[in-house]
């Protein structure tokens, strides 16, 4: 199995665990991974540089994008409105047909890889 392999597995088997979490908790770690991407510092620039042969100031502009995105995610799991939740109370005298008390709301599916 490849790095990338195990890498996958271990994500998928986070997953479940993952999820149930408390939002504050998962926000906590979307932080912890754009800290440590910008604690990174040039050094994360140069080895991208060399790995990918893009210009420095592309991968700057990516490093902070990626940065912006994971701070955006984290507020938006606190904040909670991405969960959609909606309650359709029921109409026991609805006619021609009641309508049952229907509620739903989005879940985490698992990891996504790009």
């Amino acid at each position: 199995m490849s790095a990338l392999d195990d890498a996958l597995a271990a994500a998928a088997a986070a997953g479940p665990a993952f999820r149930d979490l408390p939002p504050a908790r998962i926000a906590g770690f979307l932080e912890g991974i754009a800290v440590n991407i910008e604690a990174l510092g040039d050094g994360l620039i140069t080895t991208a540089a060399a790995e990918t042969a893009l210009p420095a100031a592309r991968l700057t502009g990516e490093r902070g994008r990626t940065v912006g995105q994971l701070r955006l995610f984290a507020r938006t799991v606190t904040e909670g409105s991405w969960v959609r939740a909606r309650i359709d109370r029921a109409q026991p005298a609805r006619t021609p047909a009641p309508r049952p008390d229907l509620r739903s709301m989005l879940v985490p599916l698992g990891p996504v890889a790009v």
